[in-house]
């Protein structure tokens, strides 16, 4: 399965009775990959229970998968790739065992050289935020053959930056959905959202039919 995508919808503390709203007003405003975050409540049963509604070729994953207990449990619930904020080794060993595709988490050269070294599809640089569209600039200067996401203070007002700078995708929450739409549960004002943000990708990068 590959991983060909411009944003990655993160859903972190979301009630499980509102899951399957947001999943499938959110990919029908044309949002292509949607994770669940392992430290959400009930975050495995969600997985588990939504998998069989997700649409040709939309993709539902898990993330923070830190640990190979994670991994375990994102798998056997049918996640259709894994996300994790670190650099962990027998997690993207564990994933490529399972034909599961992996964005690992790495932050300094060493940890994306790593990361891509042991097999990671694609290499999330998190917290971006910290150096900004130029950190991922400067990275892609000696590893232009990764594709990075990236993750961490992403918004509308420098979502170009990111991809000019390289970013093959980016992984976003508030500012994809909107604070407020999941807070209110405002289904409308949600696919809203979802359907501005990835207008404005489709400028920087080509979303697959």
């Amino acid at each position: 399965m590959k991983l060909d995508m411009p944003a990655i919808g993160i859903l972190r503390g979301v009630n499980a009775s509102f899951f399957n709203e947001i999943m499938d007003v959110s990919f029908k405003a044309g949002l292509q990959a949607i994770e669940i975050t392992m430290n959400t409540a009930l975050a495995a049963q969600m997985i588990y229970e939504a998998r069989t509604s997700v649409p040709q070729g939309k993709l539902l994953g898990a993330g923070t998968v830190c640990n190979l207990n994670d991994a375990r449990k994102a798998a056997d619930a049918g996640a259709m790739f894994f996300v994790t904020p670190n650099l962990n080794i027998p997690v993207i060993e564990f994933a490529m065992a399972q034909n599961i595709p992996i964005i690992s988490g790495a932050f300094t050269p060493t940890e994306v050289y790593n990361a891509w070294n042991a097999g990671a599809d694609m290499v999330k640089i998190f917290p971006c935020s910290t150096f900004g569209p130029q950190y991922i600039k400067e990275l892609k200067g000696p590893f232009d053959q990764i594709d990075f996401v990236a993750v961490g203070g992403v918004t509308l007002e420098n979502l170009g930056d990111y991809f000019s700078a390289g970013a093959k995708a980016v992984g976003v929450s508030s500012s994809l959905f909107g604070k407020s739409a999941l807070a209110d549960r405002n289904i409308n004002q949600l696919s809203r959202n979802v359907s501005d943000f990835i207008a404005r990708c489709i400028p920087w990068t080509k979303i697959p039919e």
